[in-house]
């Protein structure tokens, strides 16, 4: 089977947009909902699956399917800083350093049609707003097209090298099926796509703000550039 090039079809979708007030609900689709924090401090969770019934459980104000109630509200308790990982150079990692800050998780591919132009814009962006709070945050992958095929140094080289890239780049990980890393679990968990919960291809974004929540997801076709104004959202609050 010949491998799926950047520019495949799939991507005449539209981004899937979320935000920490409203999410975009798309019918016959299984996804999740992540906790979203009031106002007034409280909070909800809902797990939606297709073709399942729900009910109302014995705790007011969260609906569920007893199937799902369980991963459910493990999801809804945890954040990106609960998690550690490897960095490029295999050295432990604790998310928890990024607290406060506004983060653009992305995973990577070195062969990839998207890189010059992502990693080119994800520099340019760094640049301009790390000093006011952004971190991005890059996962290499090879799951797509088998576009990252290379060892830990050649990554580190490409990015760093050729893009000048200063932004934290991490071990190499997969980011779907039975070796997902953890920190996409939640990730996926937080902001189901389109298509459900997998990761459609390289280079898709996910923009985390100063609380350590997912609240926006945008597939591989949204360029860097085109969540700047989000991204300054987030800066911008308190």
């Amino acid at each position: 089977m010949a491998a799926m090039p950047c520019s495949a079809s799939l991507y005449g979708f539209s981004r899937t947009k979320m935000t920490p007030s409203s999410y975009s609900l798309r019918p016959s689709m299984a996804f999740s909902i992540p906790s979203i924090k009031t106002a007034l401090g409280s909070s909800k969770s809902a797990i939606f699956q297709h073709g399942i019934s729900l009910q109302l459980s014995s705790f007011p104000g969260v609906l569920q399917s007893r199937s799902f109630t369980v991963n459910a509200r493990a999801a809804t308790e945890k954040s990106i800083y609960d998690f550690t990982v490897k960095d490029i150079d295999q050295n432990d990692v604790s998310l928890s350093k990024f607290k406060g800050k506004v983060l653009v998780i992305v995973n990577v591919a070195s062969k990839c049609g998207l890189a010059t132009a992502n990693y080119s814009e994800l520099s340019h962006i760094y640049e301009k707003y790390k000093t006011q709070g952004l971190e991005i945050l890059a996962f290499p992958c090879n799951q797509f097209g088998g576009q990252e095929p290379g060892s830990n140094p050649e990554i580190k080289q490409f990015a760093c090298t050729r893009f000048k890239a200063e932004f934290p780049i991490f071990d190499k990980v997969d980011v779907n099926g039975p070796n997902t890393a953890p920190v996409y679990q939640f990730l996926k968990s937080s902001a189901g796509g389109f298509l459900g919960d997998l990761v459609k291809w390289n280079f898709e974004k996910f923009l985390v703000d100063k609380n350590g929540q997912v609240v926006e997801r945008y597939l591989s076709t949204t360029s860097p550039s085109q969540i700047e104004k989000d991204i300054q959202r987030l800066l911008a609050a308190s």
